[in-house]
């Protein structure tokens, strides 16, 4: 494995590394709990549907890339489906053995140029994974944001009494 496919991988391995420790730390209440946002009292989404949206875009690409199965996994990643963290954690062990099989088939800097057929059409394998990177990435950020907004909640109600 090159280093730029070595590198990859291990941004890769470390949002899923993130997400399980994510998900250990919300407790199960926490994982689906939408705070209100500001005075408009709008709903944030939760940080378990952050994380699913995170660990989705990862499956999609990877299922995209080992299995020509492109479909979007909002069907079965919803909270409902995945109601507990145990449940969660099944889920990411097996997208991240989907990622893991999608690496095994880059064998050097030149699998990367390679051009497939996505649903958005064709692209090259190296702008299609970093995109996947940043959008999985980002709502992995997003769940980090609204599990501190909840303990900061928590802590201030648990100080204010």
């Amino acid at each position: 494995m090159n280093k730029l496919i070595a590198a990859l991988d291990r941004q890769f391995a470390q949002l899923h590394q993130e997400s399980l420790e994510l998900i250990q730390a919300a407790s199960p209440e926490q994982l689906y709990y939408r705070p209100l946002c500001g005075s408009n009292s709008f709903a944030l989404h939760s940080c378990g549907e952050q994380i699913l949206r995170s660990v989705g875009t990862v499956e999609q690409t990877f299922g995209g890339i080992t299995a020509n199965l492109w479909d979007n996994p909002f069907e079965w990643t919803l909270p409902e489906s995945l109601s507990t963290p145990e449940k969660i954690f099944r889920y990411l062990e097996e997208v991240e053995a989907t990622r893991k099989r999608g690496f095994e088939l880059f064998r050097g800097e030149a699998d990367l140029v390679k051009e497939i057929m996505a649903p958005s059409g064709k692209t090259q394998l190296l702008p299609l994974l970093l995109d996947t990177l940043v959008r999985a990435a980002h709502y992995l950020g997003s769940a980090r944001a609204t599990f501190e907004l909840l303990r900061a909640k928590e802590s201030t109600l648990i100080t204010d009494h």
